[in-house]
């Protein structure tokens, strides 16, 4: 009976042990991705480090996909992360990275893409972010985005209040950066970076939905349309001055700190990184733990959003399911104590009967010679 306690003593050990071998890793995983699910640069790393693990080429192949994309400044980025993680990549692939990136560089490029956000007011890069913040800065662009929408708004039409909003605010901020001398361009940059991800439908849904409603009060309809109505017989200066004072400064505050943090993302992540955070952002709170992700990641973030889009900025998996993982670890390692400690004391206890045993042999031993003897 006691041997076969012990038996089952030991097949219990065996399969917690087992069970908890399983459990651990995803375990340690879940723990540290509770503990660092306020720090976007903890978390990511630890997601990547996970990915990396089920799949050791999937670097590789995201640089070769950018670089079929056209797309140098991401496979850049991919490969700032594959030197933190010390993953070698053919060397072909690098000189295909170093050739794409010169060529984007290049002064005729950047010509290129200047002139093209300065005319259009789209930025997707550094080239044309640069020409478009021109564009703002000089209020040509702002200027035509809200007498575009302004007239919309005065005729009765569908108006993008949005657009109007950032662009009535940046030409407010336009003026505190010519004041400042330049001390409030990550916000003017990012307002425009906002608005012009907002133009080409890169702006994603809830922080549309979010910088919609901020931006829907910040502009004086009134005082707008009037300013509209008269821009094309007042003078420009007269005419940006109407358009300013349309412009309620006590409730853009939230709108304005939002594109403090995608002109941060942008200083660190590039014009690109800005707008991918801004597509994959559910509000601006997002776009604030993206903002402290390209401020310890650097280079690796645009990487970081590609391969795990929100995930990269806070928990997407649900916290009550990492605790599952922790609470099924402990109770695995609860459950490998309890079962090394029947077993260690089933042992000793048949280690002390057996020792009771051999010496009660050994007394009736001795008692039956003595007997023997006595006898005799």
């Amino acid at each position: 009976m006691k041997q076969r306690r012990i038996r089952w003593a030991l097949v219990a050990i065996t399969a917690s042990g087992a069970a908890l071998a399983v459990v651990w890793p995803h375990a340690r995983e879940a723990g540290a991705m509770l503990v660092a699910q306020d720090d976007p640069a903890q978390l990511s790393d630890i997601q990547v480090d996970s990915a990396l693990r089920n799949s050791g080429d999937i670097v590789a192949g995201q640089i070769e996909a950018a670089l079929d994309a056209h797309d140098a400044g991401l496979a850049e980025s991919f490969v700032d992360l594959a030197k933190a993680k010390n993953i070698a990549l053919p060397e072909d692939l690098l000189n295909r990275v170093k050739q794409a990136a010169t060529e984007d560089s290049s002064a005729s490029h950047f010509a290129r893409r200047f002139a093209s956000g300065l005319v259009t007011g789209n930025a997707d890069d550094a080239g044309s972010l640069s020409g478009t913040v021109a564009g703002d800065l000089f209020v040509f662009g702002d200027i035509r985005d809200v007498v575009r929408e302004g007239k919309h708004l005065v005729m009765g039409e569908d108006t993008d209040r949005l657009v109007l909003g950032l662009a009535t605010a940046g030409l407010a901020v336009t003026a505190a950066t010519y004041v400042t001398v330049g001390g409030t361009a990550p916000v003017r940059a990012g307002l425009t970076l906002v608005k012009d991800a907002r133009k080409v439908g890169r702006l994603g849904e809830g922080l549309t939905a979010w910088a919609g409603r901020s931006a829907r009060d910040i502009v004086d309809a009134p005082m707008l349309e009037e300013a509209v109505a008269s821009s094309a017989t007042t003078s420009p200066g007269k005419t940006v001055s109407a358009i300013r004072a349309a412009f309620n400064a006590e409730k853009a505050g939230a709108l304005v700190r939002m594109a403090k943090d995608v002109g941060r993302i942008s200083e660190k992540a590039g014009a690109r990184g800005a707008i991918d955070t801004l597509k994959i952002a559910e509000g601006p709170e997002d776009v604030a733990r993206a903002a402290r992700l390209a401020e310890k990641s650097g280079g690796k973030t645009r990487a970081l959003i590609k391969l795990l889009g929100r995930g990269a900025l806070l928990l997407t998996a649900g916290a009550f399911d990492l605790l599952l993982w922790v609470f099924g670890a402990l109770f695995m390692l609860f459950s490998l104590l309890v079962s090394i400690k029947s077993t260690t004391e089933q042992l000793t206890q048949s280690w002390i009967d057996h020792g009771k045993r051999r010496r009660l042999r050994r007394q009736l031993a001795a008692a039956k010679v003595a007997s023997v003897a006595a006898n005799g």
